[in-house]
């Protein structure tokens, strides 16, 4: 246990303190919006005019630090089960504060690079793992309705960072865009998750979902949970640990690839830069409460059936945006899109305490997020390669669908694995 871990809550409050610790994980995902592609999406064509590179060069440039990224991010996962999430937390909201003071100072390919990496890592890929780790550890069974309230963190940042940025980029300069969101981690996010984090709630002598610890514990719940626990080497022996990880890499790869090019993606449609944030925003308005629909599905429905119904959606809002042609058809999309999210939140973070148990999540989650990462990554080059080969997108949207199709045929069939011990 870490030196900085308390046995007592740091305030007291006449609930279960479990929902203060869920608000800081939706601060979390919320500061985790500088790395994500909803908010690097709408500095890439300031980017391009200012450097004069290549739209697949930029794309090349941030695929590539993007994989990097992923094939680290295990580290954090296992740096989590080793030294906590209040730690890990702290210390991740700072480096993610000093990358985006890094960006804003890049003169080249190769500070450019290295900006997408440390945003990606930190951003993208932490400051998601992190709380998708911390949530689990105190909730069991209101671990949707906990993982839902989390992810309103998510949809107010990707709802608020498209059109901040474009705004802040247009007026600001994409510069002091980047300085702004360096201050507010560091005054905002590191001192709150440095004062208000628990890693679990046997820290400050409570049990999960909330009962208060006794010497003889002996409730079916508490059972439950502990005789349910898979190291990641065993997770990784079954069937279904292997089919929920393509489930995971393939909206990584879809959203991600669509989401650094919807820019050129609506203007090839002869709509502008104010279209495409509002595709943004909209997204993430609709998707808000669609995450509670879809903690309420996951808490009363087998997982693997919900995570199916999230790939057609990803089908049938692909299909909507091959025949996006008008302003009322980027509305459709956009809410189509955020539909799609909103389900796929909550599925993708409860699918693995769900299945695999919560004393080993931080390694099982962060080779996850992995491979997220990785899915992120292959997304953007295809597309930018396209558009350099075809001058348009038409042919990488109707390629990327038979990777939802795949995703929802192995998400069928991934049943929930019988733990036997060794």
């Amino acid at each position: 246990m870490s030196s900085l871990d308390q046995t007592k809550a740091p305030i007291h409050t006449k609930f279960y303190y479990g929902w203060i610790v869920v608000a800081v994980a939706a601060l979390s995902v919320f500061f985790s919006g500088p790395g994500q592609t909803y908010s690097i999406s709408i500095f890439k064509d300031y980017y391009i005019e200012e450097f004069q590179y290549s739209n697949s060069f930029v794309s090349g440039l941030y695929s590539v630090a993007t994989l990097l990224a992923g094939l680290l991010l295990f580290l954090i996962g296992k740096l989590t089960d080793k030294f906590g999430q209040r730690i890990m937390m702290t210390v991740i909201g700072l480096m993610l504060a000093i990358t985006c003071f890094w960006n804003s100072f890049i003169i080249g390919p190769v500070m450019m690079f290295l900006g997408f990496f440390m945003l990606r890592l930190f951003g993208q890929g932490s400051l998601t793992l992190l709380p998708n780790t911390l949530v689990p550890q105190w909730f069991f069974g209101k671990r949707g309705k906990a993982l839902s309230i989390m992810a309103i963190g998510g949809f107010v940042s990707s709802a608020l960072f498209p059109p901040l940025n474009t705004y802040l980029n247009s007026t600001l300069g994409w510069r002091t865009t980047w300085l702004i969101w360096g201050v507010l981690l560091l005054v905002i996010f590191v001192p709150i998750a440095f004062l208000f984090v628990r890693n679990k709630p046997e820290d400050i002598g409570l049990q999960i979902d909330g009962k208060h610890s006794t010497n003889n514990v002996s409730s079916s719940l508490h059972i439950e949970v502990n005789e349910i626990s898979w190291t990641l080497k065993e997770a990784m022996k079954t069937k279904a640990f292997w089919f929920i990880l393509f489930c995971v890499g393939v909206p990584a790869l879809v959203n991600t690839g669509i989401t650094f090019h919807i820019v050129s993606i609506i203007q090839l449609k002869g709509l502008g830069v104010g279209e495409a944030s509002m595709i943004l925003a909209l997204m993430a308005i609709v998707g808000f409460p669609l995450s509670f629909v879809s903690g309420y599905l996951v808490d009363r429905f087998h997982v693997k059936y919900v995570l199916a119904l999230t790939f057609l959606g990803h089908i049938i809002s692909i299909l909507f945006l091959l025949q996006l042609s008008s302003f009322i058809g980027a509305v459709v999309y956009g809410a189509v899109w955020g539909i799609v999210n909103g389900l796929e939140r909550i599925v993708l973070s409860i699918v693995w305490p769900n299945y695999f148990g919560r004393e080993h999540l931080g390694s099982i989650k962060g080779l996850a997020q992995s491979v997220m990462v990785v899915g992120s990554a292959l997304g953007p080059l295809p597309f930018g390669l396209f558009f350099d080969w075809f001058h348009g997108y038409n042919e990488i949207l109707i390629l990327i669908i038979i990777f939802p199709l795949v995703a929802g045929i192995l998400a069928l069939l991934s049943n929930k694995p019988e733990y036997k011990k060794t």
